[in-house]
């Protein structure tokens, strides 16, 4: 019989199928009692096995559940560990003695008893342009030393592991780079609390490295791999996004599509009204264009580039609808915990895994490849 740590450790989607990952969340999320505790939603999704098997194919199901339960800093803690953190730590953990710190980080969070934060954004540079970041580190045989800083960190103030994109070598090149896992409690660690955000459920913070010493094993694959790895697995944090916007997007036309045809107009519903439907048929189109990009993205042989198309169609798509709907339902769009406000948390699509500007200077790189042939 294996061990819990070796089931724990099996393949993604080992024990299950992207056909039962929104029952099973679901399920798991109607025992809890507080769905806007990132903290106890991520305990809850652990014990329930829905962590290890947290892959590309059961990212639809995962963050449509959650989308449709926890609030959206809630859901965007989870997305950023299981689309970045998990898979990035997942790639180390066979090449890991039993007790090296990324395995057991790994199971740790897995399992649900440890969180963990991607930190990438960088202190010392813009968001997008991450050959520029200036947290850095130095190695020798047996040790790493880390100095600097990151900003807009989700779970910064809820991780116990922080998972750091650093520079090992002064020169702008991909091969300059490497990952660190952080334990946040570390001496020379501190964390500092990102204010007057609508994510307030997202642990948002800034993390700050003085002299932070650690010994080599912290090392999260071989340096030189950083960069590589951070593109890699941003591709799939993207696609995780287009999912969750798609879940979002078909929650609020449903609701939306409810109200009107339950709103009286003059001798009818407001759903009656061909100016109406008309607008909301524009906003269905926008979500289906989404969940197109998702599928194309799934089937796409250059999943990076893929990405930015879609990271660019979700930022654009997801304000059409949020919008367009708010704009329907008027005053009550306003209310607490409204669509207006869900309009305003959702632009968050338009720079989280990487700002629209960037997404669109790096499509503009790749034109000939994307023009050529045919479309079909």
């Amino acid at each position: 019989m294996p061990t819990a740590p070796e089931m724990a450790l099996a393949a993604p989607g080992s024990a299950t199928s992207g056909t039962n990952v929104a029952a099973r969340t679901g399920v798991a999320l109607r025992a809890l009692a507080t769905p806007g505790d990132a903290r106890a939603v991520w305990r809850t999704l652990g014990e329930h096995g829905l962590l290890r098997d947290a892959g590309p194919a059961e990212l639809p199901g995962l963050l449509g559940a959650l989308d449709a339960r926890c609030p959206v800093g809630v859901v965007l803690s989870v997305c950023v560990q299981v689309a970045s953190a998990l898979p990035v730590l997942r790639e180390q953990v066979d090449g890991q003695p039993e007790d090296g710190p990324a395995r057991t980080a790994y199971l740790e969070a897995i399992t649900g008893h440890a969180m963990l934060a991607l930190a990438a954004t960088d202190r010392d540079g813009a968001g997008s342009d991450l050959m520029e970041l200036g947290t850095t580190v130095r190695l020798n045989d047996r040790s790493l030393v880390l100095d600097g800083g990151k900003r807009w960190i989700t779970n910064a103030r809820t991780a116990a592991y922080a998972l750091v994109l650093a520079r090992h070598r002064p020169q702008r090149h991909f091969t300059s780079f490497v990952w660190v896992l952080v334990p946040t409690d570390a001496p020379g660690v501190r964390v500092s609390t990102t204010r007057d955000t609508p994510l307030s459920n997202a642990g948002l913070g800034d993390l700050h490295f003085s002299q932070v010493h650690l010994d080599r094993s912290y090392l999260v694959g071989r340096p030189g791999r950083g960069m590589v790895s951070f593109a890699r697995h941003i591709a799939t944090e993207r696609f995780a996004g287009g999912v969750w916007a798609a879940a979002m997007c078909r929650r609020v036309l449903a609701d939306t599509h409810r109200r009107l045809t339950e709103r009286p107009l003059g001798a009818g519903r407001a759903w009656d009204n061909p100016a109406i439907r008309e607008r909301f048929a524009r906003c269905v189109v926008e979500a289906w264009r989404i969940e197109t990009a998702c599928d194309a993205y799934r089937d796409s042989p250059d999943p990076l580039v893929t990405s930015m198309l879609l990271k660019a169609s979700v930022a654009q798509g997801v304000d059409v609808v949020l919008g367009e709907c708010a704009a329907l339902l008027g005053a009550e769009a306003y209310v607490e915990d409204g669509l207006a406000q869900l309009r305003a948390t959702a632009g968050m699509f338009a720079t989280a895994g990487g700002a629209t500007g960037a997404m669109l200077a790096g499509i503009a790189e790749h034109v000939p490849d994307l023009l050529r042939g045919q479309p079909w």
